[in-house]
């Protein structure tokens, strides 16, 4: 696996982590998991898009020694780590601080 295939997999792993936490300590519903999805989804293919006209447009290059030479459209698979791991962690991060029906939040009522 390349270096940034390594960095994006650490990522992901650790919103992953946080997600789970809390999925355990806070358990939200469907909805608040439906959310996240649709959410993840959206900022997947924003990324497919843009990453790829931004490459095309030639605003940015990768070291192609430090990818795994997967592509979506122009963008590299390693690129979609960021999205992903921004929409498990944020909304994770939120409701383990108290946002609207997080522990916090509950214990303080």
């Amino acid at each position: 696996m390349s270096s940034y295939g390594w960095l994006a997999c650490g990522v992901v792993v650790v919103a992953a982590v946080v997600a789970l936490v809390c999925a355990v300590r806070v358990r939200p519903g469907a909805r608040w998991w439906g959310s996240v999805v649709l959410v993840a989804a959206a900022l997947v293919v924003l990324t497919a898009v843009f990453d790829s006209l931004m490459i095309a447009a030639d605003l940015y290059r990768f070291d192609e020694a430090a990818l795994s030479g997967l592509r979506v459209g122009a963008a590299p698979v390693e690129d979609f780590a960021w999205p992903l791991a921004a929409a498990l962690l944020l909304p994770a991060v939120w409701q383990l601080l108290g946002g609207r029906g997080g522990p916090a939040r509950e214990e303080a009522a």
